[in-house]
C-alpha cells in the first residue's frame, strides 16, 4: 500500500480487507478464540478466496482455475 490519501494504489488492498471483515469476521463471535485459531480460519477463509470461489468476471470459474487455464499456474 502506498501513501495515505492515494485511494488508486491502496484500492485493491482496501477492497480485499473489507471483503475479508464482512464474510470472515463480523459474522462469527469470537469470544475465546485463540490466536492461532485465529490464524487458522483466517488462513483457511484466504485459502478459500484464492483458490476456491467462483467469480462470474473470471468466466465462472475459481482464481486458481483461471490462472491454470492461462498457463500461470501448476
Amino acid at each position: 500500500m502506498s501513501k495515505k490519501g492515494c485511494s488508486p494504489d491502496n484500492s485493491a488492498c482496501e477492497g480485499l480487507f473489507g471483503r475479508l471483515k464482512n464474510e470472515m469476521f463480523y459474522n462469527r463471535d469470537w469470544t475465546g478464540v485463540s490466536i492461532q485459531e485465529f490464524i487458522d480460519i483466517l488462513n483457511e477463509y484466504l485459502s478459500w478466496y484464492n483458490e476456491k470461489r467462483i467469480k462470474i468476471s473470471l468466466g465462472n470459474m475459481s482464481p486458481l482455475e483461471y490462472r491454470r487455464s492461462l498457463g500461470l499456474a501448476a
